[in-house]
């Protein structure tokens, strides 16, 4: 924990706005972490942590809560800090600028210090009472349990039809048994997000990438409520920024595993073309000439295929090459790059 600092005094580290320290004297250390992240939620934010002390303060486990402020333009950090003050479970994290859900999640998993993470959204539509299942759940032998809002309280047009396409759309391509990967309400083992570094809008994925490192999923139906204050920061646009993190995380996840099988296959045209004119000419009934130009033009447009074709087979080999080292510090790698990233993006409360 950083040392007891006045508030007013400005930041040792530029990148952090404000520091407010622990005012406990020892700090023990927490069993859950949940991750809260926080865009114009003033209004919601006092009854969202009283729930949230209701229902884990019940456990009897020590716990945190990391609201991570995602620069809001209205009193959201004021609240906050009044919740720091008056809770020793409170931490925060604020933004120099917003950066949108994804690195708020992620700056939250790399400020956590739970055996267990659990993220929530901060607009009261996830129920804190559905995170003791959610935790029992987790500790039957997952690694990941994802919250499904079977009866989502949304609107039909923007939100639930967009959200139904995107999610059986997201299940035929990666082959997730997931039915709501935009749940945000997801209990994680420690181990398990401190080796998904993510990025754009992949929060919706830690599903899949989980998935993808092996990890066990199970599903839980939880409560989804109406919004009550403020108002939603989606709308029909965010399908597009999904669809193309899609296609990338298809693309990485295929092109990880074997690149050289994909630059091969895009070396195969390349290569073909010039064999099989070879064949031609070689079986033609009199001899080729090239002594005119359009036959100086072919013979070079066929060496530049050939080469093309050589230099995706090579250019495969080099990936084959990067992706097995990469594998042997994936941790390490993931990690480091995590950890630098939010050391610009904002600072700890």
């Amino acid at each position: 924990m950083t040392a007891s600092r006045p508030t007013d005094q400005p930041p040792e580290d530029p990148a952090v706005e404000a520091t407010l320290a622990d005012r406990r004297a020892t700090s023990e250390p927490p069993q859950i972490s949940l991750v809260v992240p926080v865009f114009d939620e003033e209004e919601n934010l006092p009854h969202l942590h009283a729930e949230i002390a209701e229902h884990v303060g019940s456990m009897g486990r020590p716990w945190e809560v990391i609201y991570v402020d995602d620069r809001s333009r209205d009193r959201s950090f004021q609240v906050l800090k009044e919740l720091h003050a008056g809770d020793p479970h409170v931490r925060v994290i604020r933004f120099r600028r917003n950066f949108g859900q994804t690195p708020a999640m992620s700056a939250g998993f790399e400020h956590s210090r739970g055996s267990i993470v659990v993220t929530l959204d901060a607009d009261l539509q996830n129920d804190p009472a559905d995170i003791p299942a959610l935790i029992a759940e987790l500790e039957r032998g997952h690694d990941i349990v994802v919250g499904w809002r079977k009866n989502r309280q949304d609107g039909l047009v923007l939100r639930k039809v967009p959200s139904r396409i995107a999610n059986r759309l997201i299940a035929k391509i990666t082959g997730s048994p997931v039915h709501d990967t935009g749940c945000t309400l997801k209990a994680f083992r420690r181990e398990l997000v401190e080796n998904l570094p993510i990025y754009a809008e992949q929060h919706r994925f830690l599903p899949v990438l989980s998935l993808a490192s092996g990890a066990r999923i199970s599903e839980l139906v939880v409560n989804h409520r109406p919004r009550i204050h403020g108002v939603s920061k989606y709308g029909i646009g965010r399908a597009v920024r999904v669809a193309l993190d899609l296609l990338t995380m298809k693309l990485l996840s295929s092109f990880a595993r074997s690149p050289l099988y994909y630059f091969a296959l895009l070396g195969v045209p390349f290569l073909a073309i010039p064999a099989f004119y070879g064949v031609l000419v070689a079986f033609a009934p009199r001899p080729v000439s090239f002594e005119s130009s359009w036959g100086q033009a072919v013979i070079f447009s066929l060496g530049m295929t050939l080469i093309a074709g050589v230099y995706f087979v090579l250019l495969g080999l080099l990936a084959e090459l990067v992706v097995k080292v990469f594998r042997r510090s994936d941790r390490v790698l993931a990690s480091h790059v995590s950890a630098a990233e939010h050391q610009g993006a904002g600072g700890a409360v």
